[in-house]
C-alpha cells in the first residue's frame, strides 16, 4: 500500500488541487461551532484539506503514509505543520489529547479489523466531549459492485486499490461504541457519508 501511494503522488503531485474538500468545509463550520482548537488528520495527505482549518486558528496535526505528499505539505506550510511519517493502522504516534479528529476518504480503504482499530484509534485520542467526523464512500457510487469482490461490500479496482463501501448499518454497526451522533449525506467526487461521534463526558 506504501508504494502504491508513493507511486500515486508522484505521478500526479497535488492530484486533488488545493481546494478543500467540502467535507472538509462542512467539518469547519461543524469544529467551529463546538470551538475545537486541535486537529488530528490521519491521511493528511500533501494538506489540502489541513489549510481550511488552519485559517480559523486550529492547530493541525497530520499522519501521512507518503513521504512525497509530507515533502509536499511541507513545501506549502513550512514547518508549521506536523506530520507523522506512517501507517494509521500503526496509530498512536503521540500521547496527545485532540478536540477534533477530521478523518477523510480514508477509513473505506480498511479491512474490517483495520477500520475498527481506527475508529477506537482515533476515539482513544480524542478530548472528553471531542468530536470526529469520518468520511465512508456510500454504496450509491457507480463503482460499487465493479472489481474484484474480496469481502462482504469490498472490491479491489483501479490497479490494486481495495474500497469498502459503507450503508447506514454498517456504520451503525462499526460506530455504535464510539459515540456515533449523526450520518449526513455529501456528494463530492463520490457520494459520501458524513460520520459525525462524540465522545461523551461520563
Amino acid at each position: 500500500m506504501t508504494e502504491f501511494w508513493e507511486e500515486a503522488f508522484k505521478d500526479k503531485q497535488e492530484m486533488w488541487g488545493l481546494e478543500p474538500a467540502k467535507s472538509a468545509v462542512l467539518t469547519k463550520d461543524i469544529f467551529l461551532e463546538h470551538n475545537i482548537k486541535n486537529v488530528l488528520i490521519p491521511g493528511i495527505g500533501y494538506g489540502r484539506n489541513a489549510q481550511i482549518f488552519i485559517e480559523k486558528g486550529m492547530t493541525v496535526t497530520g499522519i501521512e503514509i507518503s513521504q512525497t505528499a509530507i515533502d509536499l505539505a511541507q513545501k506549502h506550510f513550512g514547518s508549521g505543520l506536523k506530520i507523522y511519517h506512517g501507517s494509521v493502522t500503526d496509530m498512536p504516534f503521540d500521547n496527545n489529547l485532540y478536540d477534533g479528529i477530521f478523518c477523510y476518504g480514508l477509513i473505506y480503504l480498511l479491512d474490517k479489523d483495520e477500520r475498527a482499530k481506527l475508529i477506537q484509534d482515533c476515539f482513544s485520542q480524542l478530548t472528553k466531549d471531542g468530536l470526529i467526523i469520518f468520511t465512508a464512500i456510500t454504496k450509491d457510487a457507480q463503482s460499487y459492485g465493479q472489481g474484484t469482490l474480496i469481502g462482504k461490500d469490498r472490491y479491489e479496482m483501479f490497479g490494486g486499490v481495495k474500497i469498502f463501501f459503507y450503508d447506514r448499518q454498517t456504520i451503525e454497526e462499526e460506530f455504535a461504541d464510539t459515540g456515533l451522533l449523526e450520518i449526513t449525506e455529501v456528494t463530492e467526487n463520490y457520494p459520501f457519508y458524513l460520520i459525525k461521534c462524540k465522545k461523551r463526558t461520563l
